[in-house]
């Protein structure tokens, strides 16, 4: 019976990995030449997230002239920043890693745009190929290991494409596996104080992140002490990114003493400066970026 379980299990997680290539593959119209396998007439892929984001446009808000000048800064600066990177990256994808609530689908959406790349959520697309709503009912119905395994085939077929930003679950860093699908491009690692992901978290509730959904008193407390044990846990994995972008670096070159008072421009223009040094270095001590 045992084995028969083990080969049932086996069956699923290879028919999900299947049907996340067909879903993947209606991308091809709006991405150029980029495809996952699947077979003609495949369900076509609505990614919760994936729609284009609005462009860069600067409103005048309560703070006035100063809040405009700034944001027209911000949107100028990102522009730039993505037309010195776009050359160098040479279609390579960007996964933007980190723990959950760091922001990586608020900024993935924005360099996605800003490259003229196609944006994933990898865990959008799981659900996707499992046929559940969420990952927290993945969790339940099967386990976190199918999860994990279906992840895993997710993030192989995304490393075969070209020009996509993928923002990747928190716990996709735990299976080396999936690095090596990640190395086919550029991984960025979002890093965010703890306390900062605490305070996030508690505000929206924990009911769509499984690892937290755990009920007490003191959200935050709750939080914090999971977010420490995690942290701890995938510290070493988070470390293998090719380039790390601190929200407590940028906030200090920018004079604030809390990172909410950043922006995810802020995070984004800051991952280019970061992509854009990484490359740079690489090409002066290993050769052309197409080597790595």
């Amino acid at each position: 019976m045992e084995a028969l379980a083990m080969q049932s299990r086996a069956v699923e997680v290879a028919g999900a990995g299947r049907r996340t290539g067909a879903l993947v593959a209606d991308r091809r119209a709006r991405a150029g030449s980029l495809r996952v396998g699947g077979s003609a007439g495949a369900p076509a892929l609505r990614a919760r997230g994936a729609k284009p984001v609005a462009p860069l446009c600067c409103v005048k808000t309560s703070r006035g002239q100063q809040s405009l000048h700034n944001s027209v800064d911000e949107a100028l600066l990102l522009k730039r920043k993505a037309e010195q990177v776009l050359f160098e990256l040479n279609g390579r994808c960007i996964y933007l890693v980190g723990m959950m609530g760091s922001g990586k689908s608020t900024v993935g959406k924005i360099l996605a745009e800003v490259l003229g790349y196609s944006y994933f959520d990898s865990d959008s697309l799981v659900e996707q190929a499992v046929g559940m709503p969420s990952v927290a009912q993945i969790f339940k119905v099967h386990s976190e290991a199918f999860f994990r395994d279906s992840e895993s085939s997710v993030l192989r077929d995304l490393s075969s494409m070209q020009r996509l930003v993928v923002a990747t679950g928190g716990g996709a860093v735990i299976r080396p596996v999936n690095w090596s699908y990640m190395k086919k491009g550029m991984s960025v690692m979002l890093d965010v104080p703890l306390d900062a992901l605490a305070k996030r978290i508690a505000q929206v509730g924990t009911a769509s992140r499984p690892l937290l959904d755990q009920p007490s008193a003191d959200p935050y407390t709750a939080a914090f002490a999971k977010l420490s044990l995690l942290a701890e846990q995938r510290g070493d994995a988070y470390a293998n990114a090719d380039v790390r972008v601190s929200l407590q670096e940028i906030a200090a070159k920018q004079g604030h003493d809390d990172v909410s008072q950043l922006t995810p421009t802020d995070i984004a223009i800051e991952a280019l400066e970061k992509i854009q040094n990484f490359v740079i270095e690489h090409s002066m001590s290993s050769g052309p970026f197409d080597d790595l």
